[in-house]
Protein backbone atom coordinates (compact mmCIF):
# COMPACT_ATOMS: atom_id res chain seq x y z
CA UNK A 1 0.00 0.00 0.00
CA UNK A 2 1.19 3.68 -0.36
CA UNK A 3 -0.22 6.44 1.17
CA UNK A 4 0.12 9.97 1.75
CA UNK A 5 -0.27 11.50 5.09
CA UNK A 6 -0.76 14.78 5.96
CA UNK A 7 -0.41 15.80 9.77
CA UNK A 8 -1.33 19.28 10.57
CA UNK A 9 -1.07 21.12 14.10
CA UNK A 10 -2.24 24.47 14.61
CA UNK A 11 -1.47 26.81 18.06
CA UNK A 12 -3.08 29.96 18.41
CA UNK A 13 -2.50 32.44 20.90
CA UNK A 14 -4.89 35.13 22.54
CA UNK A 15 -1.76 37.35 22.86
CA UNK A 16 1.95 37.55 21.11
CA UNK A 17 4.34 34.56 21.61
CA UNK A 18 7.79 35.93 22.10
CA UNK A 19 9.26 32.01 21.77
CA UNK A 20 8.41 28.61 21.09
CA UNK A 21 9.91 25.71 21.39
CA UNK A 22 9.16 22.31 20.11
CA UNK A 23 10.21 19.00 19.35
CA UNK A 24 8.49 17.13 16.72
CA UNK A 25 8.39 12.80 15.73
CA UNK A 26 6.11 13.40 12.71
CA UNK A 27 8.78 11.35 10.44
CA UNK A 28 7.88 7.87 9.87
CA UNK A 29 10.34 5.40 10.27
CA UNK A 30 12.44 2.86 7.66
CA UNK A 31 11.15 -0.65 8.84
CA UNK A 32 11.23 -3.99 7.11
CA UNK A 33 7.81 -4.02 5.99
CA UNK A 34 7.49 0.14 5.61
CA UNK A 35 9.28 2.44 3.29
CA UNK A 36 9.73 6.36 3.05
CA UNK A 37 9.40 7.59 -0.29
CA UNK A 38 9.11 11.42 0.46
CA UNK A 39 8.96 13.90 3.47
CA UNK A 40 7.96 17.08 3.98
CA UNK A 41 8.00 19.59 6.97
CA UNK A 42 6.41 22.68 7.12
CA UNK A 43 6.29 25.35 9.74
CA UNK A 44 4.74 28.79 10.04
CA UNK A 45 6.17 30.97 11.07
CA UNK A 46 9.72 30.32 9.86
CA UNK A 47 11.70 28.72 12.52
CA UNK A 48 14.88 30.54 13.40
CA UNK A 49 16.61 27.38 14.49
CA UNK A 50 15.73 23.73 12.47
CA UNK A 51 17.49 20.51 13.56
CA UNK A 52 16.99 17.45 13.07
CA UNK A 53 18.10 14.20 14.86
CA UNK A 54 17.85 10.29 15.38
CA UNK A 55 16.89 9.97 19.09
CA UNK A 56 18.12 6.99 21.35
CA UNK A 57 15.44 4.34 19.71
CA UNK A 58 16.44 5.48 16.20
CA UNK A 59 13.39 7.82 16.04
CA UNK A 60 13.73 10.77 13.24
CA UNK A 61 13.34 13.72 15.44
CA UNK A 62 12.68 17.31 14.15
CA UNK A 63 13.51 20.31 16.92
CA UNK A 64 12.36 23.73 15.83
CA UNK A 65 12.57 27.21 17.70
CA UNK A 66 10.47 30.45 16.59
CA UNK A 67 11.95 33.26 18.28
CA UNK A 68 10.34 36.24 16.92
CA UNK A 69 6.76 37.84 18.28
CA UNK A 70 3.56 35.10 16.68
CA UNK A 71 -0.48 34.78 17.08
CA UNK A 72 -0.40 31.21 15.95
CA UNK A 73 2.06 28.32 15.15
CA UNK A 74 1.10 26.28 12.14
CA UNK A 75 3.07 22.78 11.37
CA UNK A 76 2.47 20.87 8.78
CA UNK A 77 3.95 17.07 8.22
CA UNK A 78 3.46 15.44 4.83
CA UNK A 79 4.84 11.98 3.83
CA UNK A 80 4.14 9.60 1.48
CA UNK A 81 4.80 5.75 2.57
CA UNK A 82 4.73 3.02 0.67
CA UNK A 83 4.13 -0.36 3.39
CA UNK A 84 3.87 -4.28 2.75
CA UNK A 85 2.01 -6.95 4.74
CA UNK A 86 4.51 -8.41 7.54
CA UNK A 87 5.23 -12.26 7.71
CA UNK A 88 3.95 -13.28 11.29
CA UNK A 89 5.20 -16.43 13.33
CA UNK A 90 2.02 -19.01 14.25
CA UNK A 91 1.02 -17.61 17.15
CA UNK A 92 0.83 -21.42 19.02
CA UNK A 93 4.57 -22.23 17.18
CA UNK A 94 6.43 -19.85 19.36
CA UNK A 95 7.98 -19.94 22.19
CA UNK A 96 6.00 -20.38 26.13
CA UNK A 97 5.92 -17.36 27.80
CA UNK A 98 8.07 -18.95 30.69
CA UNK A 99 10.88 -19.14 28.53
CA UNK A 100 10.65 -16.28 26.65
CA UNK A 101 10.73 -14.07 30.34
CA UNK A 102 13.79 -16.59 31.20
CA UNK A 103 15.22 -15.59 28.11
CA UNK A 104 14.91 -12.01 28.59
CA UNK A 105 16.33 -12.23 31.87
CA UNK A 106 19.72 -14.23 30.84
CA UNK A 107 19.76 -11.65 27.63
CA UNK A 108 22.54 -13.48 26.41
CA UNK A 109 22.19 -12.36 22.66
CA UNK A 110 22.27 -9.11 21.24
CA UNK A 111 18.45 -9.38 20.45
CA UNK A 112 17.21 -10.20 23.55
CA UNK A 113 19.36 -7.81 25.04
CA UNK A 114 17.84 -5.10 23.06
CA UNK A 115 14.53 -5.90 24.14
CA UNK A 116 15.46 -6.51 27.91
CA UNK A 117 15.14 -2.59 28.53
CA UNK A 118 11.71 -3.06 27.67
CA UNK A 119 10.72 -5.14 30.26
CA UNK A 120 10.69 -2.05 32.99
CA UNK A 121 8.18 0.51 34.19
CA UNK A 122 8.71 3.52 32.68
CA UNK A 123 7.23 6.84 32.86
CA UNK A 124 3.98 6.84 32.09
CA UNK A 125 3.61 2.87 32.17
CA UNK A 126 3.52 1.44 35.90
CA UNK A 127 4.04 -2.08 37.10
CA UNK A 128 1.24 -3.11 39.72
CA UNK A 129 -0.56 -6.33 41.15
CA UNK A 130 -3.52 -5.31 38.66
CA UNK A 131 -2.01 -5.49 35.88
CA UNK A 132 -0.19 -8.45 36.43
CA UNK A 133 -3.44 -10.01 37.79
CA UNK A 134 -5.39 -9.07 34.43
CA UNK A 135 -2.60 -10.65 32.38
CA UNK A 136 -1.96 -14.00 34.47
CA UNK A 137 -5.45 -14.74 33.02
CA UNK A 138 -4.18 -14.59 29.57
CA UNK A 139 -1.10 -15.95 29.93
CA UNK A 140 -1.92 -19.70 31.74
CA UNK A 141 1.08 -22.07 32.35
CA UNK A 142 3.21 -23.09 29.16
CA UNK A 143 1.13 -21.05 26.76
CA UNK A 144 2.74 -20.15 23.90
CA UNK A 145 4.18 -16.46 24.03
CA UNK A 146 2.03 -14.48 20.92
CA UNK A 147 -1.13 -16.74 22.08
CA UNK A 148 -1.28 -15.45 25.09
CA UNK A 149 -0.87 -11.99 24.27
CA UNK A 150 -3.63 -12.37 21.22
CA UNK A 151 -5.68 -13.23 24.20
CA UNK A 152 -4.58 -10.52 25.94
CA UNK A 153 -5.54 -7.58 23.37
CA UNK A 154 -8.80 -9.89 22.58
CA UNK A 155 -9.90 -8.98 26.28
CA UNK A 156 -9.05 -5.40 26.26
CA UNK A 157 -10.98 -5.11 22.85
CA UNK A 158 -13.97 -6.62 24.58
CA UNK A 159 -14.14 -5.64 27.75
CA UNK A 160 -12.71 -1.81 27.51
CA UNK A 161 -15.08 1.03 26.24
CA UNK A 162 -13.62 3.24 23.89
CA UNK A 163 -14.09 7.06 25.19
CA UNK A 164 -12.57 10.01 24.22
CA UNK A 165 -13.77 11.80 27.13
CA UNK A 166 -12.40 9.30 29.80
CA UNK A 167 -9.16 10.25 29.79
CA UNK A 168 -6.22 12.42 29.35
CA UNK A 169 -3.05 12.42 28.02
CA UNK A 170 -1.76 12.04 31.97
CA UNK A 171 -4.37 9.17 32.93
CA UNK A 172 -2.49 6.18 34.93
CA UNK A 173 -2.71 2.59 33.91
CA UNK A 174 -4.40 2.29 37.31
CA UNK A 175 -6.93 5.00 36.57
CA UNK A 176 -7.81 2.57 33.11
CA UNK A 177 -8.09 -0.61 34.81
CA UNK A 178 -10.53 1.14 37.20
CA UNK A 179 -12.30 2.59 34.87
CA UNK A 180 -12.22 0.23 31.68
CA UNK A 181 -12.04 3.02 29.46
CA UNK A 182 -10.09 5.13 27.51
CA UNK A 183 -8.49 5.44 24.16
CA UNK A 184 -5.66 4.09 21.27
CA UNK A 185 -2.99 5.49 23.78
CA UNK A 186 -4.50 4.06 27.24
CA UNK A 187 -4.97 0.87 25.58
CA UNK A 188 -1.52 0.72 24.19
CA UNK A 189 -0.12 1.90 28.00
CA UNK A 190 -2.24 -1.02 30.07
CA UNK A 191 -1.26 -3.78 27.77
CA UNK A 192 2.08 -2.97 28.00
CA UNK A 193 1.52 -2.69 31.53
CA UNK A 194 0.53 -6.34 31.59
CA UNK A 195 3.07 -7.53 29.47
CA UNK A 196 6.08 -6.36 31.58
CA UNK A 197 4.56 -7.22 34.69
CA UNK A 198 5.19 -10.75 33.76
CA UNK A 199 8.57 -9.89 32.57
CA UNK A 200 7.99 -9.52 28.74
CA UNK A 201 9.33 -6.71 26.69
CA UNK A 202 6.51 -4.49 25.58
CA UNK A 203 7.32 -1.17 23.99
CA UNK A 204 4.78 1.64 22.57
CA UNK A 205 4.35 2.22 18.67
CA UNK A 206 3.04 5.56 17.50
CA UNK A 207 1.40 5.82 14.09
CA UNK A 208 -1.71 6.02 12.09
CA UNK A 209 -4.15 4.01 10.68
CA UNK A 210 -5.68 3.61 7.70
CA UNK A 211 -9.70 4.08 7.90
CA UNK A 212 -12.17 3.34 6.01
CA UNK A 213 -15.89 5.54 5.34
CA UNK A 214 -19.20 4.12 5.65
CA UNK A 215 -20.09 2.53 2.57
CA UNK A 216 -21.67 5.17 0.23
CA UNK A 217 -20.20 7.57 1.96
CA UNK A 218 -16.80 9.60 0.85
CA UNK A 219 -14.07 9.85 3.51
CA UNK A 220 -13.89 13.53 5.51
CA UNK A 221 -10.44 15.58 5.28
CA UNK A 222 -8.58 15.67 8.24
CA UNK A 223 -10.78 12.83 9.83
CA UNK A 224 -8.27 10.55 10.88
CA UNK A 225 -6.40 10.91 13.66
CA UNK A 226 -2.89 9.58 15.49
CA UNK A 227 -2.98 5.81 16.50
CA UNK A 228 -1.02 3.80 18.96
CA UNK A 229 -0.83 0.15 19.60
CA UNK A 230 1.97 -1.91 21.21
CA UNK A 231 5.15 -4.64 19.96
CA UNK A 232 5.97 -7.77 21.56
CA UNK A 233 9.59 -9.33 21.70
CA UNK A 234 9.65 -12.66 20.41
CA UNK A 235 12.76 -14.21 20.63
CA UNK A 236 13.96 -15.52 16.97
CA UNK A 237 11.29 -13.94 15.58
CA UNK A 238 11.55 -9.84 16.14
CA UNK A 239 9.03 -7.70 17.36
CA UNK A 240 5.53 -8.54 16.58
CA UNK A 241 3.26 -5.38 16.42
CA UNK A 242 -0.35 -5.69 18.27
CA UNK A 243 -2.95 -3.58 18.28
CA UNK A 244 -5.50 -3.45 21.18
CA UNK A 245 -7.81 -0.89 20.33
CA UNK A 246 -8.97 -2.97 17.11
CA UNK A 247 -7.82 -6.24 18.19
CA UNK A 248 -5.52 -7.19 15.24
CA UNK A 249 -1.91 -7.98 14.16
CA UNK A 250 -1.29 -4.43 12.07
CA UNK A 251 -0.97 -4.99 8.63
CA UNK A 252 -0.49 -2.15 5.83
CA UNK A 253 -3.31 -0.52 7.21
CA UNK A 254 -0.93 0.52 9.93
CA UNK A 255 1.81 3.51 9.79
CA UNK A 256 4.67 3.99 11.92
CA UNK A 257 6.03 7.26 12.89
CA UNK A 258 7.99 6.22 16.21
CA UNK A 259 8.77 3.81 18.98
CA UNK A 260 9.48 4.28 22.74
CA UNK A 261 8.67 2.78 26.37
CA UNK A 262 5.44 4.66 26.48
CA UNK A 263 4.01 8.01 24.82
CA UNK A 264 5.89 10.38 26.80
CA UNK A 265 9.21 9.31 24.49
CA UNK A 266 7.14 9.78 20.48
CA UNK A 267 4.65 12.39 21.32
CA UNK A 268 3.77 13.88 18.61
CA UNK A 269 4.40 17.54 18.95
CA UNK A 270 5.50 18.89 22.40
CA UNK A 271 6.93 22.01 23.34
CA UNK A 272 7.06 25.01 25.49
CA UNK A 273 5.82 28.57 24.63
CA UNK A 274 7.06 31.85 26.43
CA UNK A 275 4.16 34.31 26.29
CA UNK A 276 0.81 33.64 24.13
CA UNK A 277 -1.96 33.90 27.12
CA UNK A 278 -4.52 31.65 26.57
CA UNK A 279 -4.19 29.21 23.37
CA UNK A 280 -5.72 26.84 22.04
CA UNK A 281 -4.77 23.56 19.54
CA UNK A 282 -6.45 21.69 16.45
CA UNK A 283 -5.13 18.91 14.94
CA UNK A 284 -6.14 17.60 11.62
CA UNK A 285 -4.91 14.17 10.20
CA UNK A 286 -5.46 12.91 6.82
CA UNK A 287 -4.20 9.64 5.44
CA UNK A 288 -5.04 9.15 1.76
CA UNK A 289 -4.76 5.81 -0.41
CA UNK A 290 -2.51 6.84 -3.37
CA UNK A 291 -2.61 4.98 -6.82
Amino acid sequence: MRYRIIHNTTYRYSEPASLSQNELFLHPRETDTQRMVQSQLTIVPEPQYLHRRTDYYGNIAEVFMVQQPHNELAVTATSIVETTLPVTQAPESTAPWETVVQRLAAHDHPAELNAYQFVFASPLITINPGTMAYARTSFTQGIPVLAGALDLIRRIFTEFTYDKSATTVDTSVDQVLANHKGVCQDFAHFAISCLRALGLAARYVSGYLNTVSPPGKPKLIGADASHAWISLFVPDTGWVDLDPTNNLIPGDNHITLAWGRDYGDVTPVKGVVMGGGVHTLSVMVDVKVQP
